[in-house]
């Protein structure tokens, strides 16, 4: 990696590395976005003279931080879509409008991107500039002083969307959410949060928020939800089941979304949606779409192998019962593609059947494995 990386930037990758592998960075969320805010220290100091040599040097700190805490997926996930966006940039501005055209021809979602002001003036910049070349013997460090300020707003376009994520999954809750409906979520999620609170400025319903023992994380979500003048009630874990016949729609959050349409979610959401799925009741996923993992669930049937502190559940003060059993506290479940209905994201909404055509379109394939 020193080889690849010089020290400024080794010292930013192995910062970051320190704080995922200590907890010290919790959360999809802020993990993508302080993924992207090194990755761009790491361009911005990168030095080299084919483009190729550029990508090495993201994957090589990809890697890094992937290695770190492999259980962030979305750490691999924004350097995915980071290696995506840039290289979209640099066919663009090696090959001009024409080739960047015919590359995106098959996708509807890159054809509406570039209607947006911020690629079209991307474009005319590079059409301006003309072509970028590589290994120029005359000047070597011409071929990134070119490129950078392309890949400079290509990284920008990422930070942009995880910045404006759970605005953009939330903007379209009122046509998810309707009046005097019983809603149940489980556990703290910020994106079903926002969801929630969207939906509330429209239509007057009551939501169900299970504790999620125990780490009992219902509860602040309870009392958020409370504040912001949504009708609330908080139940223990074990009244799922009774409760369901009353639901009108189970609203999830999700840690990682996988390729098969399944994802893992916090512990109890496998219960929830289970439950839901014996009473007929609706199973919707809010999550952004740097959540989408191209992976699939090789671990376990029922969870992703993290587990919390299990003194949470038994306590050492429980010295009589702590040397006879073995106390196991998942922090994830893996919940089954066929338990969920929609999955709602900042790109509208999907079939868990249709996740596997969003990865191939947010990811090129060379990067699923880092």
């Amino acid at each position: 990696m020193a080889s690849e990386l010089n020290n400024p930037s080794q010292r930013l990758v192995e910062n970051l590395a320190s704080k995922l592998r200590r907890r010290q960075v919790v959360g999809s969320r802020q993990a993508a976005l302080e993924t992207v805010l090194v990755l761009r220290q790491v361009v911005s100091k990168a030095r080299f003279s084919k483009f190729e040599q550029l990508v090495e040097i993201i994957r090589s700190a990809g890697r890094r931080l992937v290695e770190a805490q492999p259980k962030e997926h979305s750490v691999g996930n924004t350097v995915r879509k980071v290696l995506h966006h840039i290289r979209e940039e640099y066919h663009t501005a090696t090959k001009g409008r024409a080739s960047a055209s015919t590359r995106n021809a098959f996708s509807i979602s890159k054809f509406v991107l570039q209607g947006q002001p911020r690629k079209q003036n991307v474009l005319t910049k590079t059409d301006e500039k003309g072509t970028i070349k590589e290994n120029d013997p005359d000047d070597p460090d011409s071929f990134a002083r070119g490129l950078k300020p392309v890949l400079m707003e290509a990284i920008q376009d990422v930070l942009d969307e995880l910045e404006t994520v759970y605005d953009n999954v939330s903007k379209n809750a009122r046509d998810h959410i309707h009046s005097d409906e019983i809603i149940l979520t489980i556990g703290k999620s910020k994106t079903v949060e926002a969801f929630l609170k969207s939906a509330a400025h429209h239509r007057n319903y009551t939501v169900i928020v299970a504790e999620t023992g125990p780490s009992y994380s219902g509860h602040e979500m309870a009392q958020s939800l409370s504040s912001a003048g949504i009708s609330t009630f908080l139940v223990p874990d074990s009244s799922i089941y009774a409760l369901m016949s009353r639901v009108n729609k189970v609203i999830l959050g999700a840690h990682a979304v996988l390729a098969n349409g399944g994802m893992f979610a916090i512990t109890g959401s496998l219960l929830a949606a289970t439950a839901a799925r014996a009473h007929s009741t609706p199973v919707v996923v809010c999550a952004g779409q740097f959540k989408l993992t191209p992976l699939w669930n090789l671990y376990h049937e029922y969870g992703a192998l993290d587990f919390a502190d299990p003194s949470n559940v038994l306590g050492f003060e429980e010295g009589g019962l702590v040397d006879k059993v073995d106390v196991i506290n998942p922090y994830y479940d893996y919940v089954h593609p066929e338990l969920v209905d929609a999955f709602i994201t900042n790109d509208g909404d999907h079939p868990p059947s249709s996740i596997y055509r969003l990865i191939k379109e947010t990811y090129d394939d060379e990067d699923h494995d880092l």
